[in-house]
């Protein structure tokens, strides 16, 4: 039996209960792993408010690391006793040890430890493909993240600044302003104290910028748009403050034949080969200095309803991990 924490009903965080679930053991493809420490996530929130609907009773968690006990059949990238971590589907990591599919489940360096990949994997995978994976970015691009100083953000201040990319982040208070810049941002914009876009514009010289990267979603939509250089690509990634209206097409023609695309993390890791080399990209930017992944906040899973408070009200830098 592992202790779980489960929503029957969709809605506010007061919905979690801890209750014990059996474990069982792997089957075909699959692996049973105990967990040291799991991730938290804004996907947790959607899926516990019904934004993104799914079957209940459900365990949530996308995210954890921990030590494989049992892989079943056909798994041959792991097996027991390895270190392991992981961001995949179905949701149930915030759990004491739960069986799963073993395809998105990656080898972890001993260099790094268990809070380190329960902390890194959805959110620094996320930044892989935000750079690598969905639109070609050089040296001497110019990136708008919003949310620069959250966990997501933080790991894509470093990454860009090891690819040499110019990164202008956008954060709430001054605080996370100089979080961001501290960690590799080139220019961090207090968006609640400035015309942020217009700040943008001015950063880039009128021109724009060649990337909006923005998962705070209905706030800053149109301001990210407005943001781009002509040509330029808006990755609309998470929704925040709220799911993106209904976009009339035409405005991308008016605003310079803009460039826009909705994607998820788990399309880019679907084939176990890109999952894990994506995740030996991260571990080496890791491992070697580029990247630290910074844990600002820890809670026990009997915990969850806080955690979840927290991260909604934006009280949160860096990454969030549950320890168990």
């Amino acid at each position: 039996m592992a202790r779980t924490a489960v929503i029957k009903k969709h809605g506010g965080p007061e919905e979690f209960v801890i209750e014990d679930r059996p474990v069982g053991d792997p089957g075909p493809g699959e692996l049973r792993i105990r967990h040291e420490a799991c991730g938290l996530n804004f996907i947790d929130v959607y899926q516990r408010t019904g934004l993104y609907p799914m079957d209940l009773p459900h365990a949530l968690g996308m995210e954890a690391a921990g030590v494989v006990e049992a892989v079943g059949e056909g798994v041959s990238h792991l097996k027991p006793g390895d270190r392991a971590a992981y961001a995949a589907q179905p949701p149930g990591a915030y759990t004491e040890e739960r069986v799963m599919p073993a395809a998105q489940v990656c080898p972890l360096p001993d260099d790094l430890s268990f809070e380190q990949g329960a902390a890194m994997m959805l959110k620094g995978l996320t930044v892989q493909y935000l750079f690598h994976r969905t639109t070609p970015l050089k040296k001497g691009d110019t990136v708008l993240f919003h949310a620069a100083a959250g966990g997501v953000g933080l790991i894509a201040c470093q990454w860009a600044r090891s690819e040499g990319i110019t990164l202008i982040g956008t954060a709430g208070t001054d605080e996370k302003c100089a979080l961001a810049l501290e960690h590799g941002a080139s220019h961090c914009i207090n968006y609640r104290s400035s015309d942020w876009s217009k700040e943008v514009r001015d950063l880039t010289g009128g021109k724009g910028v060649d990337v909006v990267m923005d998962a705070v979603g209905k706030d800053t939509f149109e301001g990210s748009l407005d943001s781009l250089r002509p040509l330029g690509m808006m990755i609309s990634f998470g929704n925040a403050s709220g799911a993106v209206p209904p976009l009339d097409i035409g405005m991308l023609g008016k605003k310079g034949s803009l460039k826009i695309t909705r994607p998820t993390l788990f399309t880019h890791i679907a084939r176990h080969e890109d999952c894990q080399e994506m995740a030996r990209m991260l571990f080496g930017k890791v491992v070697a200095g580029d990247v630290t992944i910074r844990i600002d906040q820890r809670f026990p899973l009997d915990d969850v309803a806080e955690a979840h408070r927290t991260l909604e009200a934006r009280k949160t830098t860096g990454s969030t991990v549950r320890t168990l």
